[in-house]
């Protein structure tokens, strides 16, 4: 399927203004709170006055000048935050206003563009079963644009998800400790202990994206549906009952262990659904990390 440029702009565009105003209205000020530096760096040496803590003093220079004098140390400010975006096929699919790939840029966009505000440093990579492209970690208004346009502009696909592989990319070129949100709807499986390693290594917020229409659907009758991934067909009679009630049951058990597993390996995370706006979520986020800090 052609990209219309055109079309991919507006887009964007709209996006920009959308998460602009959130940022404005809702965030500003939540982000920093939330979000810690590297550490803590060395800023300056001071005469030592009563009260610093005895432990912070420099005893060459101590000895050098005749005088107790203090180091002092200031918070390493400069976060990297990387975006690890799911573009397989499942992405596509969109039962409200929106598509999984179009709230994905736009979540991404939301939080970049506070990333970029607190002078933070923001990465991309988009995945599949494979790399489909990766930009290094830079500053600026223009990598955010850019990095919502490559999330929007990525062609429909039927590509098979590989987060594993995504992941064990990211800790390839990402050395330094960075804030990494995964956007997927992690219709995969066989991830878990890379999930694990590159959690112990970077703070990680998963952001597992769904429709409403992939945990319940209407009675419509006799329905045949298709795997965006592998283009399978199956035919599903949402006549009946038990058909549905399977299908809620399946989905249900899935969000279920999905959060679980996050629960039990310390990972952060934000749920989002192409039915509901999403500020409330992300403001749920930070209010849970703001308590831990």
């Amino acid at each position: 399927m052609a990209i219309d440029v055109k079309e991919l702009m507006e887009k964007v565009g709209k996006i920009r203004i959308l998460t602009s105003r959130l940022i404005d209205d809702v965030l500003s000020g939540d982000y920093h709170s939330v979000f810690k530096g590297q550490g803590v760096e060395f800023d300056e040496v001071r005469p030592y006055v009563p009260g610093d803590d005895v432990r912070s003093i420099d005893w060459n220079v101590t000895a050098r000048t005749g005088m107790p004098h203090i180091k002092r140390f200031a918070e390493e400010r400069e976060l990297t935050v990387f975006f690890l975006v799911d573009v397989s096929g499942s992405q596509s699919f969109g039962s409200a206003v929106r598509s999984k790939a179009e709230l994905s840029a736009e979540i991404a966009s939301l939080l970049a563009m506070t990333a970029i505000r607190n002078q933070d440093k923001i990465g991309l990579a988009l995945f599949s079963d494979r790399i489909v492209k990766y930009i290094p970690p830079r500053k600026g208004r223009t990598a955010v644009m850019r990095l919502v346009r490559e999330v929007l502009a990525c062609e429909e696909t039927r590509e098979k998800t590989d987060i594993a592989a995504a992941l064990r990319f990211l800790n390839n070129v990402q050395k330094r400790k960075a804030v990494v949100f995964l956007v997927s709807d992690f219709q995969d499986a066989g991830y878990e202990k890379d999930l694990r390693v590159a959690a112990r290594h970077h703070d990680m917020i998963a952001c597992p994206v769904s429709d409403p229409c992939e945990y319940s659907f209407p009675d419509v009758g006799l329905i045949e549906v298709q795997d965006p991934e592998t283009g399978e067909l199956v035919l599903l009679d949402t006549a009946s009952s038990s058909v549905r009630e399977a299908f809620q049951k399946n989905a249900s058990r899935f969000r279920d262990e999905l959060f679980h597993f996050f629960k039990l390996n310390g990972v952060d995370y934000l749920p989002l659904t192409t039915g509901q706006p999403y500020i409330n979520e992300v403001r749920a986020l930070f209010r849970r990390r703001a308590r831990r800090h």
